[in-house]
């Protein structure tokens, strides 16, 4: 049986997400951005978490943390690369780690880029991987601490994950992703669809998660490094993957 997921907004435009067994009624809350509305989807939901899963070190992925274990006495699993910056940190993880959650191997892929030591966490089982801020709807996370090389490999891990795999990521950018989008990627039908699709969602306040790796892979510029119109457009026909992924993230940049 597949995890549930409530999936709620946080601060301006952070996702939070808690995610369910029933049958074992174990509970993890994947970062925790914000005390407040955390509590809430608690509250509403009924489940209670026993673990945090973290990806990464920034505020507002952990700021909640050490007054979510002082209240549920839970466990608090992140980054080892970034163990110092992550407040209550009780266990460490890298690269091709597997947690036990419920009786289901969660993988941890590491993710650099956004942040050196950033994890995703993957439920193979379920079809669900969380990338916190690596890969966005449409998007992938700003380079604060890495170079482009980095993120570029990262986000090669992601795409290689089966297409109907489930992405939850860490914000809600993705009517401002696709804008962007459709400057490097004007020709693409899917995207065009897509961007009238997210555009009617936001309309309506509602969120425009999770995607899949399958779309993403169809219309999200950043993992589109080899698609020929999209080097057209960038007049860079004949450059390497990474160096066309560059261009785009420094495009998005200047955006």
């Amino acid at each position: 049986m597949a995890v549930e997921i409530e999936q709620f907004m946080c601060r301006s435009d952070n996702f939070g997400a808690l995610v369910h067994d029933s049958r074992s009624g174990e509970t993890a809350l994947i970062d925790a951005p914000e005390e407040a509305p955390i509590l809430a989807a608690v509250e509403r939901t009924g489940w209670r978490p026993t673990i945090i899963f973290t990806t990464h070190h920034h505020v507002d992925h952990v700021e909640a943390n050490l007054v979510l274990k002082q209240r549920f006495g839970l466990k608090i699993i992140g980054p080892a690369a970034e163990a110092a910056k992550i407040p209550g940190i009780d266990e460490t993880v890298e690269e091709g780690h597997v947690i036990r959650f419920a009786g289901e191997p969660v993988t941890v892929i590491a993710t650099p880029g956004h942040t050196a030591g950033h994890v995703s966490y993957h439920f193979a089982q379920s079809g669900v991987v969380f990338t916190g801020d690596t890969l966005f709807s449409l998007g992938c996370g700003r380079l604060f601490e890495c170079p482009p090389q980095t993120m570029f490999h990262s986000l090669q891990k992601l795409a290689a994950l089966p297409v109907e795999t489930r992405v939850y990521c860490g914000h809600e950018y993705t009517q401002s992703n696709a804008r962007f989008a459709l400057t490097v990627d004007p020709t693409n039908d899917a995207l065009k669809e897509r961007a009238a699709e997210i555009d009617r969602l936001r309309a309506e306040d509602k969120p425009t998660l999770p995607t899949t790796i399958g779309r993403e892979l169809a219309t999200n510029p950043f993992l589109r490094w080899h698609d020929a119109a999209v080097r057209n457009t960038l007049q860079m026909p004949r450059a390497g993957d990474s160096e066309v992924f560059a261009e785009i993230r420094k495009r998005k940049d200047n955006f």
